[in-house]
């Protein structure tokens, strides 16, 4: 297949093997696949985060000395099926899944394994129980977005948010856009965003923030003019960099809880004393699991949520490389579709 792959820390456009579905598998010939910041990160620190997956058992299980078809946001057309599978969703179906093959050695990440080629690469192989049709009316672009959209479900549900709670979520990135998303599906208002980049917070309205703060200016963790008595106390940090979990222990309300969903993929400090001190609730929440991935399709379905506003072009497999790097700015699109079929 022609894939756009990573190696020696660069991404290269070439033919690869096919890969063959096993037993309760099935192949997909890829749609769409968004490019999240994440490849950029798996571009960059590789060597880091595959020497601190297997201390851990994280999921970035990669041989770098060879090729890593990355791309884990997608759709796909089943195109064949493996041994011993049910065949429910016929040929030609669109799905998407949890990003997820179960080898022999275990679980790993589509897109992120040697061995689990992701959406940058014409052909997937990915496991039947965990397919999620979509329906052609939906477009492929919008189905892709699911597995973003996984994440918010899945930390506003842990979060066990009530009309109670004032949720603020810190960075509007895909993952902090999310998290506003999956709270608007919630009672708790009013919904605070904060981001320094000004496109940032215009997006974060857009997709239902009640008040957006540039921490420049503001501190987002005062309560907002108007919403007197409404201090945050449920705090989606979303940015994932090393200092911030710090400035918000340092800064938000006492008893808030702390929803971490910004990997932050590099060694970090906090000032734990001012965590005790204030009975601060810590929640380093692992990932979303295939009911959230549900959640989500179902959604993005009915139109409880709609990403439509993040996407904002198509590439195909030449394009992976800029489109990766495009992710550095904030102000660029928050997705960009990557289209193995453009060529």
């Amino acid at each position: 297949m022609k894939a756009a792959f990573m190696l020696d820390k660069a991404i290269h456009v070439g033919s690869l093997a096919d890969p063959t579905p096993g037993p309760g598998e099935v192949l997909v010939r890829t749609c769409a696949c968004g490019v999240c910041a994440s490849d950029l990160h798996v571009l960059h620190h590789g060597e880091l985060l595959t020497q601190w997956s297997r201390e851990v058992n994280g999921p970035f299980n990669m041989d770098l000395s060879k090729p890593v078809v990355l791309g884990h946001e997608y759709v796909g057309e089943i195109i064949d099926y493996g041994p011993d599978t049910q065949r429910t969703l016929k040929k030609g179906s669109l799905v998407t899944s949890t990003p997820v093959r179960f080898t022999a050695a275990g679980p790993v990440g589509v897109g992120l394994a040697n061995d689990a080629p992701g959406g940058f690469g014409e052909y997937m192989v990915l496991p039947e129980m965990l397919l999620q049709p979509i329906p052609d009316a939906l477009g492929v672009d919008i189905g892709a977005m699911a597995e973003p959209v996984s994440v918010g479900i899945y930390y506003v549900k842990a979060a066990r948010v009530t009309a109670d709670d004032t949720p603020l979520v810190i960075g509007c990135g895909a993952i902090g856009l999310a998290m506003i998303l999956a709270l608007k599906l919630t009672d708790a208002r009013p919904i605070i965003a904060a981001d320094y980049n000004a496109d940032r917070r215009r997006m974060a309205l857009a997709m239902g923030a009640d008040i957006v703060i540039d921490p420049a200016e503001t501190s987002p963790y005062e309560a907002p003019k108007g919403f007197e008595g409404r201090v945050p106390n449920v705090i989606f940090e979303c940015v994932g960099v090393p200092g911030v979990m710090d400035g918000i222990i340092r800064a938000c309300a006492p008893r808030s809880r702390i929803m971490v969903s910004g990997w932050c993929l590099e060694m970090d400090h906090m000032f734990t004393p001012a965590a005790h001190t204030k009975g601060l609730s810590l929640h380093y929440g692992g990932g979303p699991m295939p009911d959230d991935f549900a959640a989500a399709v179902r959604a993005l379905v009915d139109g409880r949520i709609d990403p439509t506003p993040w996407l904002g072009g198509r590439v195909g497999l030449d394009g992976v490389a800029g489109a990766i790097e495009g992710a550095r700015n904030p102000s660029n699109p928050i997705r960009m579709i990557v289209d193995p079929r453009l060529g």
